[in-house]
């Protein structure tokens, strides 16, 4: 299992049938969960003790890492007020993008590309 966890996100889209059924399912699903309410994005829910989501948080640009940092003091003020934002403050669906996701699977694949180097034995002639 890598630091994304296990998904069966392309096997869903890749069936028109599963993905009319499950996509309203998803979205009510996240909307249940209440981190938009708090004006975070999904990337802002990863895990930050592994080794993989500590290298690819390295790797944001100033700015992102700047709104990230911004987006967490305000779902601690939130949460220290024991108040959601008001609605139109909330994390809109569309604004709610895999930022992280995309540096977690660079950290992966180099990491795989790395172990087979470092597992490759010289035979000689």
């Amino acid at each position: 299992m890598n630091a994304l966890g296990p998904s069966l996100a392309p096997y869903i889209r890749s069936s028109r049938t599963l993905k009319k059924y499950v996509t309203p399912i998803a979205h009510w699903y996240a909307n249940l969960m209440g981190y938009r309410k708090m004006g975070l994005k999904y990337d802002d829910l990863q895990v930050e003790e592994s080794p993989q989501v500590q290298r690819a948080l390295s790797r944001l640009t100033p700015r992102e890492t700047y709104d990230r940092s911004y987006r967490f003091k305000v779902a601690s003020n939130c949460d220290l007020h024991h108040k959601p934002l008001p609605k139109e403050q909330w994390s809109k669906p569309e604004d709610d993008k895999r930022y992280l996701r995309p540096h977690i699977l660079n950290v992966l694949k180099e990491e795989e590309e790395r172990l087979t180097w470092d597992t490759m034995t010289v035979h000689r002639k």
